[in-house]
């Protein structure tokens, strides 16, 4: 039957589950479900169905791979979109797609474990995202009944938790990388001092999903209160934190350092938790848990409930979710602590949706598809429920459903002659007005500029909604329309949408934000057909696997190969699995992981400083035909350079790769967001702060006239920025030639004068560094300029264009392998040759020219092999401490620390690994520690391989160590490079004999 989902906003409620690997986010979704889901789930399986978890091989690795919705309903008729999210960094795009169509998270914490490295990133996700976070503490049944944790103890560790989980979300207000990311903070978020988690506002669950209790220290105080509403609410604010409760005075009390008295928490809610178990899990317990709590809570418990049950553990468990209900107490948090649409909206429109500051000439040009935009962004952030308001639809992921499992509807049998098995449905929210199956909609990229429209169809399309959808878990219910504020799936835009998209009943209207994702797919395989014969079905499979799954990269390398990207071991298999059985349904042929790697130069620390002294590091070369010339110098930029700018690369596309040139020649914005010019001023005083912390590292080993010089050094580098490589937003600079920075040659080639070529700066006056009039006073000091016209020097911008054109080219693939360049500044003098007869053609060989000075400046610059590191965390018996060193060492990795966690006997080892052994590590890890240890990887960041893949021992004391090189270990830079180079079908040196000797025969000579 289809019916039509409801309309008023104020009643909804949208959000998603957070957490760690194995803290219980699928088994609180079951107790969520069995209360809430209309007979879903029966309560006799909560915790053990994973309902949620309704693939094959979630169910079989037991752990969450996609994000799954479910509409619940609480007592009081609010409608509650639960979406249950993974827990492993390699599926943290469907966290992303969650937490983008919700309004509120609900963070899972592990009692016992304590904040893990993806409780950290759920809390970065949720601030990223403006949601409004809650907290649940899980598993408190084990700090009883494994940790056996006295009352104090238990509170001590809570207490700690919460604290900490209060910390991280203070650093991420207080910190510019958020305002950076997402605009200035909304009231909501400002760091106003006050924690976000606070157990007395009611937004912090304490219980145990597996069995199906918790509370809220609003329930204990209720009970305490025996129906005085008064005292009830004063309760609260003393149940948690520093107050002991006077039996003389019968009040409260300040509990000061050093008092021999217990908190209330410990008390009045801890203790008789304790009793509880204490006695509920002795055989004869039944009785009286019966007893205890009619006393004691007014509870009542049928003998026969009691006696129905024929274990000890069964009737507690039974008693205890009749006593503390978890999925009321959740649900009853949800409604009362996290905000509806209207509200959320308020304050997450200014990110997902910001105000445009446009330039005044586009303003008054296009006067009215601006303010019809405007008035769409308004109704956004209000969010409009009135069927006339303007449709506004985010999708945040396409999924991938069977024809056979979709509800049959009135036109389903006509659609099903002529599909094929599978269809694509848009995991989508609505954030204004009502949507109807079968209305027109406009699917808007998030490239789409409705100021400059689109007549390619690339990024608008007009499309007819076929179907809608509540979500149900695995399960779908038809529904006739959704309206604002609610999540539903939907059916039709399977073609026209890769991966997100903008839904909007009018062209004129801007797209909502793009998602930012915890880790890059870096973990690469070349994938081909077994068979050739289908290699059509197997390409058609690459292409639905990459617009279903958000963080998949495919791409096609030079050498012809199908390359996946994923973001781990585990994601990737996941991908793979999906494109063999379900999208392409071939048989494949797959490599082995094809690491990403990037490539610099030798140089940090003092080093950096010291390699500024080189007047001689220019390398020349001349196009064939002798007209152009080019020589080259390249540093090494600070590592904290660097970090600011890979971190910023979102905002760089958008201000750089956006520029489009207007009719008066000025450069304006493509796609302008209303933040970006306060978002540059962040990024600008970033970049100024991390030169400054690089020179601040540095002052302990350098004198402050070579810290003086450098610092100016790099401030001019930040003054002469022509351009961003590779894919105008890397990491690394194309430098202005100036008067200055080498010899000032400009008279070379068989004693011609050349005429120095320079560009505008736009890169640094995007930034702010440089002014217009300051770039203008550069261009015409005496080099080639647009004002001046001559017939025998080419055109000057066709001539910057292959200049930038060999830059990005070689950023792109280095001389090692052919891997991108990271942290490099290349000084580029360009020179033409006037007075030719004929008029010089900016060709090739110019390009090629640039190209291989840089390659060969490089080279000359002991250049080096970067590779990814992961983050890795450990966690081990102490008995095992001593294999898991050992295994980390085989692995490369370094450690950082090691501690070990109170109580628990466990020990945390934190270090970073190499993502090229990170395939081998965890069977390693396994078989040394006897599968005792568990580790947890994410992404951290990239860092030089201190080898030289060349070295060749030359000096007196090299030769004296090393011989002629038989007496060296393996070179790693080298032996990974050549790896590399022999995937992509480059030359390699490969010596069949390596230091041979005369060979003896078996024989003996008389």
């Amino acid at each position: 039957m289809v019916v039509a989902a409801a309309g008023d906003p104020g009643r909804v409620r949208n959000t998603c589950i957070m957490a760690h690997v194995d803290h219980g986010k699928t088994t609180l979704a079951d107790h969520l479900v069995a209360y809430g889901g209309g007979g879903l789930l029966n309560p006799s399986m909560a915790g053990k169905a994973r309902f949620m978890d309704h693939l094959r091989e979630e169910q079989e690795r037991a752990i969450t791979m996609k994000s799954a919705s479910v509409l619940l309903r609480h007592r009081d008729g609010t409608r509650v979109h639960l979406i249950d999210s993974p827990g492993h960094a390699d599926f943290c795009s469907e966290v992303s797609a969650a937490a983008r169509v919700a309004d509120s998270a609900l963070i899972v914490v592990d009692a016992v474990d304590g904040l893990g490295v993806q409780t950290h990133a759920a809390l970065r996700k949720a601030f990223a995202e403006r949601l409004r976070p809650c907290l649940v503490l899980n598993k408190l049944d084990r700090l009883i009944t494994d940790l056996r944790l006295d009352p104090g103890e238990a509170y001590e560790r809570l207490h700690r938790i919460v604290a900490g989980a209060n910390s991280v979300y203070s650093t991420l207000r207080s910190g510019s990388y958020f305002s950076l990311l997402d605009g200035p903070a909304p009231a909501q978020q400002a760091d106003d001092g006050e924690d976000t988690f606070v157990p007395q506002k009611g937004n912090v669950v304490f219980g145990c999903a597996r069995d199906g209790w918790g509370f809220r220290i609003q329930d204990f105080a209720a009970v305490m209160a025996m129906g005085r509403p008064g005292q009830a609410s004063k309760l609260v604010g003393w149940l948690w934190g520093a107050y002991y409760w006077d039996k003389e005075k019968k009040k409260a009390m300040p509990l000061a350092n050093g008092m021999k008295q217990q908190p209330m928490f410990v008390e009045f809610v801890l203790k008789r938790l304790w009793k509880v178990y204490d006695h509920g899990m002795k055989v004869d317990g039944a009785s009286w848990l019966r007893d205890h709590l009619v006393q004691t809570f007014n509870l009542k418990v049928s003998e026969r409930e009691l006696q129905s049950k024929d274990r000890p553990k069964a009737v507690l468990e039974a008693v205890m979710r009749a006593w503390l209900p978890l999925a009321e107490t959740v649900m009853t948090m949800i409604v009362e602590c996290t905000p509806d649409p209207v509200d959320a909206q308020r304050f997450r429109a200014l990110a997902l949706m910001p105000e445009r500051e446009l330039p005044t000439w586009v303003s008054a040009e296009h006067a009215g598809i601006i303010a019809e935009a405007e008035k769409v962004r308004r109704c956004v952030v209000a969010c409009s429920a009135s069927s006339s308001a303007p449709v506004v639809v985010f999708v945040s992921k396409m999924f991938v459903v069977k024809h056979k499992d979709l509800p049959p509807t009135l036109n389903h049998s006509q659609e099903a002659a002529g599909e094929p098995e599978e269809c694509f449905l848009a995991f989508a929210r609505v954030f204004s007005g009502v949507l109807h199956a079968g209305q027109k909609v406009f699917v808007l990229s998030p490239m789409y500029d409705p100021v400059k429209g689109d007549t390619t169809g690339k990024h608008l399309k007009e499309v007819e909604v076929q179907q809608l959808y509540e979500m149900l878990g695995e399960g779908l219910r038809p529904v006739a329309s959704v309206g604002t504020g609610n999540v539903a799936a939907i059916k039709g835009l399977g073609e026209h949408i890769m991966k997100t998209a903008t839904l909007s009943s009018t062209r004129n209207c801007w797209p909502f934000a793009s998602m930012a994702f915890q880790v890059s797919p870096i973990l690469k395989v070349a994938v081909e057909p077994a068979n050739v014969a289908d290699l059509a079905a197997f390409r058609e499979g690459l292409s639905l696997l990459n617009r279903a799954d958000p963080l998949v990269e495919y791409s096609i390398s030079e050498k012809g190969e199908h390359v996946l990207a994923a973001a781990g071991k585990v994601h990737l298999e996941h991908c793979v699995k999906n494109l063999r059985e379900r999208f392409a349904k071939v048989e494949l042929n797959v490599s082995e992981p094809l690491v990403s790697f990037k490539e610099t130069i030798q140089g940090e620390g003092v080093g950096l400083i010291d390699s500024l002294k080189d007047t001689h590091g220019y390398v020349e070369r001349i196009a064939p035909d002798g007209r152009f010339a080019v020589r080259v110098k390249v540093v090494r930029l600070p590592d904290a350079l660097v970090k600011v700018l890979e971190e910023n690369e979102e905002l760089l596309s958008r201000t750089i790769k956006g520029q489009t040139a207007r009719s008066d020649g000025a450069i304006g914005s493509q796609c302008p967001h209303d933040d970006d010019g306060r978002s540059m001023a962040v990024l600008r005083q970033d970049m100024l702060s991390a030169v400054e912390s690089e020179l601040e590292a540095l002052s302990p080993r350098a004198d402050e006239v070579k810290l003086e010089s450098y610092r100016k050094t790099l401030l001019g580098y930040l003054h002469k920025i022509w351009a961003l490589g590779p894919s105008q937003v890397g990491p690394n600079l194309l430098l202005m030639p100036g008067v200055k920075l080498s010899s000032g040659l400009t008279t070379i080639q068989n004693g011609r004068e050349g005429i120095l070529v320079r560009g505008r700066c736009h890169v640094s006056k995007k930034l702010g560094f440089v002014s217009v009039s300051d770039d203008d006073a550069e261009i015409s000091n005496g080099i080639i300029d647009d004002s001046e016209p001559s017939t025998d020097v080419p055109d000057p911008e066709a001539l910057r264009n292959i200049i930038i054109s060999g830059f990005q080219e070689v950023t792109n693939a280095g001389p090692l392998c052919d891997e991108p360049m990271w942290g490099l500044a290349f000084i580029v003098e360009p020179y033409i040759f006037s007075g030719s007869p004929d008029s010089v053609n900016c060709s090739y060989q110019h390009k090629a020219a640039v190209r291989e000075a840089c390659r060969a400046a490089v080279l000359q610059s002991k250049p080096r092999l970067v590779e990814p590191m992961y983050f890795c965390e450990v966690t081990t018996p102490i008995e095992r401490l001593g294999s898991v060193y050992s295994v980390l060492g085989d692995c490369r990795a370094k450690v950082q620390e090691a501690e070990m966690q109170l109580e628990t006997f466990l020990y945390m080892v934190h270090a970073h690994l190499p993502v090229a052994e990170s395939s081998e590590f965890s069977e390693k890890l396994w078989n040394g520690s006897s599968g005792a240890a568990t580790a947890r990887l994410t992404f951290s960041h990239w860092e030089a391989i201190p080898q030289d893949p060349f070295f060749v021992p030359k000096t007196k004391e090299e030769i004296e160590e090393f011989g002629d090189g038989s007496n060296m270990g393996p070179n790693l830079a080298k032996k990974l490079i050549d790896s590399v180079r022999r995937r992509k079908g480059l030359h390699v040196d490969d010596k069949v004999v390596k230091h041979g000797t005369k060979q003896r025969t078996r024989a003996k000579k008389v």
